[in-house]
Order: structure tokens, then sequence, then C-alpha cells
């Protein structure tokens, strides 16, 4: 029997009921007291340990840069002050134009410790955006009093576009703004405020119900809509944290970090998590693509996590590099208690490599755990309860989240109630309306099903997105998340996901997302290989055409019939909004940014087009 690190879980049981055709589940476990506001922790922190490191980043010469919690606190007041200076509040907030960075951390601090709200706006809304339609979405929502931009050279034109001549804009140096029509105040100048007892009037003048911030959602169908993420919010949802799963927290813990702070999973989740723990978050530059994955590796050879966040395809990147670079292998597995994955489902070749390469260095494995969640939620919801989880396992609900399962044709939805979960969203009472039963559970859109039946304290398992189903234009109505499933167990293990296509036409299509390590190894290509290199080779591409036909020889009727894929050659990307912070891939936003492949799908025309 496998051995693993020490761990342990959290809640293990659940308590369930039944009323009115609807299942309700609890964790059989109360959720405990927690601070009113997050900027408590802070002050705790800086005042019992100032010298402990709470934020680090590379400087352009590769050393750490370093801001211990005394520093933070001492700086989050001034900023708080020139906020205060400055008249701004709940109807002129602060907007972020900004990736992950020291400065981007301290503003937020500042506007948490005054409870002036902030926004970090995704980056591609600045510079992959051609026309700043969203942008100007979320601005003119918001109405910022002070927008922030790390670096005018790359956010210079989105402001000059978007924001408006009364709104100030912050920059980090003269040379940046020097080109700008507008008038901007640099960085310093908000470090440089002196500190008066307004400051902690503000602060005390906080409490559960002020809202720090407002998370975008991705607008992959829509325009964005701005999730209210208030105090009481942000502190049970750690405090859940904590509950669900304790071993973490034996120890501050130590983050490697990359992903971004305009998604719920790094904006809350990792970043309030250290602030709540007295931990330390180094800023990882590096991502998990082909380009920029050599930076997460030469950071995570370098700092030892003790908790470790990524996407599949960043485990996928990390599984394989660990065959052969001791120094990284060494230096992960030295302090981290537990894997954590979301995104698409981690396939099991790449589970198996890294428990393969952990029990040669450890001599045991390190648990690797999953949930569900999402921004509305504050995200954490749902956790596995034990090591031995399986794709698409997530588990019962973290403490003092109550589950409705509510049936919805041939599937079950969840929807939430609890104090993690959000009040609505900010100027959209439609939304807001909309998004809550008469009970004020929320409905979430997500589909579950039990584990096991006959026990409810396995929890659940995904069961993919309710509104992912669709007809044919012969009326045929496609269950997508079951056949989904029998796609990826059909190309197991080169198949990591699939989005399925057919919306309004005649047959069902696919489009397929490769599990680089494996099918590089089937493929028998270097380590270096792309996912293009990969996704084109002829070994791959007669084994999906195998695939495809043997699916077809079992299949039922159209509704069950792939008649038509690809092989993607991009991976999906987090930050067009093709993975959820939800777990699970975005079908709705992989079919909107891809919509000129699935067009060419249809007419015949795509690249490397695959028919049973």
């Amino acid at each position: 029997m496998a051995q693993y690190r020490d761990f342990h879980f959290g809640v293990t049981r659940a308590r369930v009921s039944q009323r009115d055709g609807n299942t309700y589940l609890m964790a059989d476990q109360a959720l405990q007291p927690y601070p009113d506001r997050l900027t408590d922790r802070l002050q705790h922190w800086a005042q019992t340990t100032p010298e402990r490191i709470w934020m680090a980043r590379r400087d352009a010469s590769g050393a750490w840069v370093k801001i211990n919690y005394g520093q933070a606190w001492e700086q989050a007041q001034r900023i708080g002050q020139a906020l205060l200076d400055r008249g701004l509040g709940l109807g002129r907030p602060v907007a972020i134009l900004s990736e992950n960075s020291l400065e981007h951390a301290l503003l937020a601090i500042g506007c948490m410790t005054v409870g002036v709200p902030y926004c970090s706006v995704s980056t591609a809304y600045s510079l992959m955006s051609q026309d700043y339609e969203k942008l100007r979405h979320v601005l003119g929502t918001i109405t910022p009093g002070l927008v922030y931009a790390s670096d005018w050279s790359r956010y210079g034109k989105a402001i000059e576009a978007a924001v408006g001549p009364e709104i100030e804009v912050v920059t980090q140096s003269a040379a940046q703004s020097s080109s700008s029509s507008k008038p901007t105040t640099l960085f310093d100048a908000l470090l440089q405020t002196d500190i008066t007892p307004a400051v902690m009037q503000a602060m005390r003048a906080t409490d559960g119900d002020t809202i720090v911030k407002f998370l975008f959602t991705s607008g992959s169908t829509k325009l964005p809509k701005g999730v209210i993420n208030t105090q009481r919010m942000i502190c049970a949802n750690q405090q859940q944290i904590a509950q669900s799963k304790p071993s973490v927290f034996d120890i501050p813990p130590v983050l490697v970090d990359w992903p971004p702070w305009n998604h719920t999973f790094g904006g809350n989740h990792d970043f309030n998590l250290v602030l709540f723990h007295g931990g330390t978050l180094y800023i990882n530059d590096g991502k998990p693509t082909p380009q920029l994955i050599g930076e997460t590796i030469r950071n995570l050879s370098e700092i030892a996590p003790t908790v470790y966040y990524d996407v599949p395809i960043g485990f996928e990147y990390l599984a394989n590099e660990m065959k052969t670079n001791a120094a990284l292998r060494k230096n992960l597995l030295s302090q981290v208690r537990m894997f954590f994955y979301a995104g698409a489902a981690l396939a099991q070749p790449i589970w198996d490599s890294l428990y393969e390469t952990e029990e040669k260095e450890l001599g045991y494995r390190i648990p690797m755990t999953t949930g569900l969640g999402m921004t509305e939620s504050g995200p954490f919801g749902l956790f596995v309860t034990n090591v031995n989880v399986k794709a698409g396992d997530l588990g019962l609900p973290t403490p003092g989240l109550e589950l409705k399962l509510v049936p919805s044709g041939d599937k079950v939805e969840v929807r939430y109630r609890g104090p993690n979960i959000t009040p609505g969203y900010w100027r959209n009472e439609a939304a807001t309306k909309e998004s809550f039963d008469d009970e004020g559970f929320f409905c979430t859109g997500d589909a579950v099903k039990w584990i096991d039946e006959n026990d409810v304290h396995q929890g659940l398992k995904f069961d993919g997105r309710i509104a992912e189903d669709f007809k044919l234009a012969t009326g045929t109505f496609v269950s997508v998340g079951p056949l989904r499933a029998k796609v990826i167990a059909a190309g197991a293990p080169l198949i990591q996901d699939v989005v399925i296509t057919g919306l309004n036409e005649k047959e069902v299509g696919a489009l397929i997302i490769l599990a680089l390590i494996p099918a590089r190894k089937f493929a028998r290509l270097p380590d270096s290989a792309s996912l293009k290199d990969v996704a084109e080779h002829a070994s791959i591409q007669q084994a999906m055409a195998d695939m495809l036909t043997k699916l077809a020889a079992t299949s039922t009727g159209s509704s069950s019939r792939i008649a038509r894929a690809v092989v993607l050659t991009e991976p999906p990307h987090i930050d067009k909004g093709e993975i959820t912070d939800k777990g699970s891939i975005n079908q709705r936003a992989v079919l909107s940014t891809r919509a000129s492949l699935v067009q060419a799908l249809y007419a015949g025309t795509a690249t490397n087009l695959l028919k049973p």
C-alpha cells in the first residue's frame, strides 16, 4: 500500500437531509470563529513577527527584493492615509492595472487597511484588447477615483483610451509616464505620506460588511460581472481553508506562486492565505508555458514551498523536469506538505510520474488534492477528504458552507449558502437577483454527483456544467459531461481534456486537449517538443483517428458520436478565461475564443481535421 506524507484532512464526514425533492449537505464540523477583518491579521504579524518576509519578487538583476511584515504594515498605513487624503471610498475605489508585483500587493493592503475597495483588473483587458471594451466596462462599473499602472510603456495606451481626465493616475516612475497627456502621480509619493490617527479610525470602522474588492468574472459570453468581496466573505473563507486542510498550516506557509491576482484563486485564496497565517509569498514571474516555465523551475529550485498550487499543464512540466533535474527535485519536495491542482483534469500518467519521483526522492508520496469553488464563493467551497483522490473528485463542503443539490433534467446542480458567499454583483441588481434562489442559495451552474451513492462521506464529484449541454440543429439533445468523460477515457492516457462542439450544427465535434507528457512519450519526441509539434505528429493524429473510429462503433446516435475533431496546438489559457476558477475547462470560453477554429472544423477546412 502506498505511503504518503502525514496529512490530516479536516473534514471527513457529512450531514445530509432531504426536503422538497432537494438534498442538503454540510460538513459534520462547525466553522470556528474568524476575525472581523483581514487587516487584523496583518497588524498581528507585524507586531509579533515583524522581520518575517511577507512578500518577495526578483528584480531585473535576479535578486529577491523582500518586504517583511513590519515594513508591510507601515507602508499599508502610509498608502491608506494617501487614499483617505484623496477622499477615495466606495463610490471612488482604486483600479489596479498591473501584473503581480510588490507595489500591487502594497496598494491592495493599503486599500484594505482603510476600507477603500480596489479592483485588480485583468491585464488582458489592457494588453491584449484592441478596443478596450472590457476595460471600459470594468472602469465604468466601479467608477474609480484612482488608477494605478505598473508600467506606462505597457499600460499607457489603454489608460489614454479608457481612463477619464478626472481620474488620478499613479505610475512607477517619471520616465514611464513622461509621454502621458494625463497628469500622473508617482507611487513613491504614496509611500511618503505621513500617517495620522485617521488611518486607525478608518480601519476600526471596517467590519464584516465592508467591501474589500471587486473581482470580475471572465465574461466569456457576456460582459464581466463585478463580484463583491467583503471582509466577512474573505475571513470566513480563510478559516474554512484552515479547517479543511490543517496540516498545511503546522508552520507558516511559504508559496512560490504565479496565478494572477485578478483571478480569485491567486488574488483571494493564495494572497489572503499568506496574510491570514503570517506566511511568505514569493511572486513567481514564470508561468506554465514553454516560454516561461524556465523561470518557474528556477524559482522552485531555489525557494522551497510548503504548499504548491498549479494547473495540470504546470504539473506536467514539473513532473517531466524532475526526472532529470536533481536540484529541482530535491528543493521542491523538501518542505511541501500538499500539491493542489485546478483547471482541467490531471492525467493519470502525470500523477504517476509525480508519485514515482516522490517515492524515489522521499520514500513516500505527497498528497495531491483538489476541490471546487468559484469567484462568488471566495473561492474555496469543496475539498477532497482523503489522499485517494481521483480526477473529478471534489469531496465535501468546507465547514460553514451548506450545499443544496437540485435536480436539473438528468443532472444535479450544486448551490451554495454560507458566510463565504458573495452578497452579489456590484451595480447589477438583475444579475444578483437571478443568481440566488428563494432560500438564498447561490446557483452555481455546476453539476455534481456522488462519488459513491452508498457512502455520502466520500462526497461529490464533478459532472460538468448545466449550461454546457446543447441541442444539435436536428433538435437532438447533447449531454456534454458524460460525452466528455467518454472521449477522455477512450483517449487515455493521451487526452487531458476535450471541448465538445456542435451547437446548431448537424454533428457533434470535439477540440482535443492533449496530455503533453504521455503524448510526447507516445510520439517518441524529445522533452523539448512543443505542444504544436506533438499535436501534429503523425502517430498522435493516427491515434486520435483510431480513437474516434472506436467511439463511433459504440455510439448510439448522433448525440454520442464524435463526427469530427481537431487536436489543439495551443493549450487553454487562464488569462482568456478558458480555464475556470472552479477547476475545469470553461467550454463556452474556449468555444468563444476559438470560434474561427470551430467554424473551420465544420467547414472542413481545419488543419489536420480528424474523422472516424
